[in-house]
């Protein structure tokens, strides 16, 4: 008797500001292909 059976936590959530594109640019990164580590 008196065991906690669950807890709640509450956290304060941070909207995310979106910006639409119409095309990306190539960067350095990208050179590699997806995955790539660059070696």
């Amino acid at each position: 008797k008196g065991d906690r059976v669950a807890q709640l936590i509450l956290e304060q959530s941070n909207t995310i500001g979106w910006v639409e594109l119409d095309e990306l640019k190539d960067s350095e990164r990208s050179d590699g292909g997806f995955g790539s580590t660059g070696n």
